[in-house]
């Protein structure tokens, strides 16, 4: 992974940038003086020993007894594990004390952006009480085999709509799930089959929108009864025409 990637990343667990570029530096050698730190990243010796004290108040570094004061980074793991256990610990306390809502949200929401898309469908899954019923590309199935797996183990009704799940899907993987493969199509038919995710959790939520792995994805999530329903209706007949078709060639 290129530096400036590992970066990005490690701003996810609370550092700063520069701090970021810190770490990083620190990862890379052993004890370093302040001084060193600055010679090996172009930062300035002011800003340099600002972060390294920055990164020892977030536990990614410790200090080493001496004069001068030399610095070795906290192993990524142990940084890493130490941010998440802190995070799940503020989680279960603002869970506990999350503000009631004053009026049930009943509209309609779009989602934007792939990663965010795949936030909510993963929330989604691991929500699911009863059944879900979830139409996507094979490829884009095959992403969410752990969550479908979860489910099945706890007993919900899983059904999977897709073009050739045999081949995403081993004899095993597919214990407990009810499987409608689509009739192969070509063309822009097969382009916009391809892009597009519909799911339905417990009757109640719906997602739906196309999905190519970019910021531009868009989707549309609604728990609105009305459009739920409708939503239900148009599955329903996708798979009754799956069926048909399906009758016909056997």
């Amino acid at each position: 992974m290129e530096e400036a990637a590992f970066i990005d990343r490690l701003l996810l667990f609370g550092l700063g940038r520069q701090e970021a570029a810190l770490y990083f530096c620190l990862l890379k050698n052993e004890e370093l003086t302040g001084y060193e730190v600055a010679k090996l990243t172009g930062i300035s010796r002011s800003n340099v020993y600002n972060g390294l004290a920055a990164l020892v108040e977030h536990g990614a570094a410790y200090v080493m007894e001496g004069t001068p004061s030399r610095y070795v980074a906290v192993p990524l793991e142990e940084f890493c594990d130490n941010r998440i256990r802190y995070l799940e610990e503020i989680k279960a306390v603002l869970e506990s004390n999350v503000p009631k809502r004053s009026v049930g949200s009943d509209g309609y929401i779009t989602v934007e952006g792939y990663g965010h898309i795949c936030d909510k469908i993963h929330h989604m899954l691991i929500g699911t009480e009863k059944r879900i019923y979830f139409s996507a590309s094979g490829c884009f199935l095959e992403k969410w085999k752990p969550e479908i797996r979860m489910l099945v183990g706890r007993g919900c009704k899983v059904v999977l709509i897709s073009e050739e799940t045999a081949k995403i899907f081993s004899e095993d993987e597919r214990q407990g799930i009810i499987f409608y493969d689509v009739p192969p199509t070509d063309g822009e038919a097969a382009e916009v089959r391809r892009k597009q995710v519909r799911l339905i959790i417990d009757s109640e939520y719906v997602l739906t929108g196309e999905v190519e792995g970019t910021g531009r994805d868009t989707c549309l999530y609604s728990a609105q009864k009305n459009f739920v329903s409708v939503f239900k209706d148009a599955m329903r007949n996708e798979i009754e025409l799956i069926k048909l078709k399906s009758e016909r060639k056997g």
